[in-house]
């Protein structure tokens, strides 16, 4: 697995969440409950979005999720954890490719100020030769994220610089379904992908 783990950014970032707590519909009828690491209910994450892919064409969500996807929200310019982040989502991947089964890698940007189709698009090709970039205009972006119920907030710049506090779930969306569990950023590739290999089971 060779991919490229850090993109040019300055500092260090101050990622937190936003105090949200991250709910999926689960009851009786719920296929997928022998898969979740714990009992959740209630809330409503996700939805349709339009953004930007590395081409600067203009696509939805069901242009993007045509399989089961992984996603997450981060910055190609944040110093550390996005990377390592997005790079733990590439290696789980790859792992379930190892094991015949597919998902597609998602990366949303939540700094369309800097990262432009063609910077995600790369950030996302080094990163794993099927995961897709997104950008799109703020007002999108923020529309993406109120769906999902991600936060972000820019630091004030410094020197031209500056930093982006986020969230950093990664969520696990089924096409036609939608989003059908979560991930927290300690969970290991290994465990992601055994975990994301169940629910694919149980399509």
């Amino acid at each position: 697995m060779k991919r490229m783990v850090a993109f040019g950014a300055v500092g260090v970032a101050a990622v937190f969440l936003a105090g949200t707590a991250f709910m999926v519909l689960q009851g009786e009828d719920d296929a997928y409950a022998s898969c979740r690491s714990s009992q959740v209910a209630g809330g409503d994450i996700g939805g349709p979005f339009e953004l930007v892919n590395s081409a600067g064409e203009t696509v939805t969500d069901t242009d993007v999720i045509k399989e089961p996807a992984l996603v997450y929200f981060g910055y190609t310019f944040c110093p550390d954890v996005c990377p390592l982040d997005v790079d733990r989502n590439a290696a789980a991947t790859e792992i379930l490719e190892e094991r015949g089964q597919s998902i597609t890698p998602v990366f949303i940007t939540v700094d369309p100020a800097r990262d432009t189709p063609k910077v995600v698009g790369e950030f996302a090709e080094a990163m794993h030769p099927r995961m897709v970039g997104l950008t799109g205009s703020p007002e999108q972006v923020k529309a993406a994220s109120q769906a999902y119920r991600t936060y972000y907030k820019a630091h004030p710049p410094q020197d031209g610089e500056y930093l982006v506090d986020h969230s950093t779930f990664s969520y696990l969306v089924m096409p036609g379904e939608g989003v059908v569990d979560f991930f927290r950023r300690e969970v290991r590739p290994e465990e992601m992908a055994d975990k994301i290999g169940c629910f694919l089971d149980q399509r």
